[in-house]
């Protein structure tokens, strides 16, 4: 059984190390686009390239925190996700990131919309009013969640424990 964990846990080392190149080639790209608009005429066509850059910026970031959370939570840690500490835990590091990835891009997808085709509009209100159920659901989560956690605190305690091991 310890073999299996332990092939678990360089499984996931090799997630996170994937995410963290995936977090670089985006920023790459993004740095690309952008001195691309930064060196050609200051106009219409920079700013969407430059907006276009911001997009990829949050994914990039995106990726960078799963791969962060992968590796402080499974590889460091060796953390059993079970315990609703545990769980709300990482489930907030990852939807935190998501959330403000999906707001970025959905700001992205209404510029170009605007200034490029104004009838993909609704695709990105589509996008913003999704990333709003989201965070609602989310809050909803971490509420219900904070009650089940009182019925066990050494969860809270263990986690806490946990932490000493990231700093």
């Amino acid at each position: 059984m310890k073999f299996l964990l332990r092939f678990f846990t360089i499984v996931h080392g090799l997630m996170a190390a994937l995410f963290a190149c995936a977090a670089l080639m985006l920023i790459a790209i993004a740095a690309r686009i952008g001195s691309t608009a930064f060196a050609s005429q200051w106009d219409q066509a920079s700013a969407q390239s430059v907006i276009e850059a911001v997009g990829l910026l949050a994914g990039a970031v995106v990726a960078l925190q799963i791969a962060e959370t992968i590796v402080e939570e499974e590889v460091i840690r060796e953390a059993d996700v079970s315990a609703p500490t545990r769980v709300r835990r990482f489930m907030s590091r990852f939807l935190v990131v998501v959330v403000v990835a999906l707001a970025i891009e959905g700001l992205v997808a209404t510029f170009k919309a605007l200034h490029q085709d104004p009838s993909q509009l609704r695709y990105a209100a589509g996008l913003l009013a999704s990333t709003a159920l989201l965070l609602a659901s989310w809050g909803l989560f971490v509420h219900l969640n904070r009650s089940a956690e009182e019925l066990e605190p050494e969860a809270m305690e263990d986690a806490k424990r946990e932490d000493k091991k990231v700093q």
